[in-house]
């Protein structure tokens, strides 16, 4: 897919293909028009160990999501709409800011919306000396097509696999086919990685170059964890980094569904997928330890980092 602004014109740059006209400012399913907007740009440091290490990840977190995951922590930005209006070279500059506040690599968190403008914007800020790593941060619900399109410039792809059941993916992220373009998504992120040369670290532990896939267990679903992980597995073996989560935070809205939602996670659940992560082969795990359910690994969305000079 050629990553232009004519994609905004009948939108298909996500897996709903809802032909919003974005370029005359009508939202799309996404919520977003064709203005990027961005909610927060900063230091992060709650990733995994090769991408936030001591110092710190340059998080720059976009407005809006083509998912509508129900227990989402982000829901503030990613279905309610907050962030401020920039232009690309405004996001440009965030990532030099970003890079002279000693980040290990800029962090873009569910870009691919804004994929034209985001692309263009990796390149304005190389050619200004922006040399870190490009991380592209996403919830696995992306095109092939658009993966392969932003290949050329995002070094690290940091993807969820968040369902291997239709049904749960459709109950919980209105998505049915969230396993297929999941899967999809990700065999395009590891054709990308072998084509560059494969996964890289830097002297300093940094990823510079790979694919860490996330899981977020749920409490009541370890089957369909177990299913999650048999599929990146098949698909990736040790050529992947794989990150089980245990930090599901019941919500107001999942407490009023009540059942498993409505609970956190059992420490046996969680134990259970990491057994099974061992029983494949995983050589590259990255799991949490206790006291992970709060909100402490959501960050203030106050528009930090967003205003400021454009790259001139």
């Amino acid at each position: 897919m050629e990553l232009s602004s004519e994609a905004y014109a009948s939108c298909e740059l996500c897996p709903r293909r809802c032909h919003a006209s974005r370029a005359a400012g009508r939202p799309g399913f996404c919520g977003a028009s064709s203005t990027l907007r961005v909610a927060r740009s900063a230091l992060h440091f709650w990733e995994e160990p090769p991408i936030s290490g001591e110092a710190g990840s340059g998080a720059i977190f976009f407005t809006g999501c083509p998912l509508r995951c129900v227990f989402c922590q982000n829901h503030q930005i990613s279905q309610e709409g907050f962030g401020l209006e920039v232009t690309t070279p405004r996001l440009a500059q965030m990532m030099l800011e970003l890079q002279a506040q000693g980040a290990l690599n800029v962090n873009l968190v569910t870009p691919l919306h804004f994929a034209p403008q985001v692309r263009e914007a990796v390149g304005l800020a190389r050619a200004a000396g922006m040399a870190l790593p490009v991380v592209c941060n996403t919830s696995g619900y992306e095109l092939a097509s658009v993966v392969e399109g932003m290949s050329d410039v995002v070094d690290v792809w940091l993807t969820d696999f968040k369902y291997a059941s239709s049904e749960l993916a459709r109950s919980l992220s209105g998505a049915p086919d969230y396993p297929e373009v999941a899967l999809s998504a990700l065999e395009a992120m590891l054709r990308s990685l072998r084509a560059h040369g494969g996964r890289a670290e830097g002297p300093d532990g940094r990823m510079l170059r790979g694919i860490v896939v996330r899981h977020l267990v749920m409490p009541g679903h370890v089957d369909d964890s177990l299913a999650v992980l048999d599929r990146v597995w098949q698909a990736c073996g040790n050529e992947v980094d794989l990150s089980v989560m245990n930090q599901y935070t019941p919500n107001e809205r999942c407490r009023s569904m009540g059942g498993d939602l409505a609970r956190p996670l059992g420490d046996d659940e969680y134990e259970a997928v990491l057994d099974h992560a061992d029983e494949l082969g995983f050589e590259r795990l990255w799991w949490q330890q206790g006291g992970t359910v709060s909100e402490s690994f959501v960050p203030g969305f106050d528009a930090t980092g967003v205003r400021g000079p454009e790259l001139g």
